[in-house]
């Protein structure tokens, strides 16, 4: 993550959901959705929706039921997932202000009454800064905020792994900064 350091403050940025990835994956998910909709339709309708599907082929009870099931799923789905890209459901930032000596958490959420999170908490129940690290096939790497309380509170969002070394220094500098202890999993 990248800190800005301005008058006794330390403001970092999470990106959301606003990635190459996501985007990828929702168009993906979005196209293929819709040509199985339109498989199972044209298997219904004995016409032609797309070019290169011979739909004469497929009876629509069951395999035309089917398909147009998985389409309308894909396309449910591929509509949540350019929706939450569209919102940056879960872009924020968190902010450790040594003059007021709290951290406030603050992310975006999906829209209604709760769109904006915002948690403060003061320096005094401020635990420890936990790296949460697990290697293997799906690498996870995390800084967690924890509380007095024992609450656990992510500081990092759910990018691409980080590098180690990454990590460990921007633990290190909260730890420091916040004055607490540094503890890992």
């Amino acid at each position: 993550m990248d800190y800005i350091e301005k008058n006794f403050t330390i403001k970092s940025y999470s990106s959301g959901s606003r990635r190459l990835n996501n985007i990828f994956w929702a168009v993906t998910v979005s196209l293929g959705g819709f040509g199985f909709f339109l498989t199972g339709l044209s298997s219904f309708f004995s016409t032609r929706f797309l070019p290169f599907v011979d739909s004469k082929e497929i009876s629509f009870i069951p395999q035309g039921i089917i398909v147009l099931f998985y389409g309308t799923v894909g396309l449910i789905l591929g509509i949540f997932l350019l929706l939450s890209i569209w919102w940056n459901v879960g872009s924020g930032y968190n902010e450790y202000n040594r003059a007021k000596k709290e951290v406030k958490i603050y992310r975006k959420g999906f829209p209604g009454k709760n769109r904006e999170l915002l948690f403060i908490f003061p320096f005094s129940k401020i635990k420890s800064i936990k790296m949460r690290i697990k290697e293997g096939l799906n690498p996870k790497r995390q800084l967690l905020l924890c509380l007095t309380d024992n609450r656990e509170i992510p500081l990092t969002g759910i990018e691409e792994p980080v590098a180690l070394n990454e990590i460990e220094d921007d633990a290190i500098r909260l730890a420091k900064y916040l004055n607490v202890f540094l503890e890992t999993k």
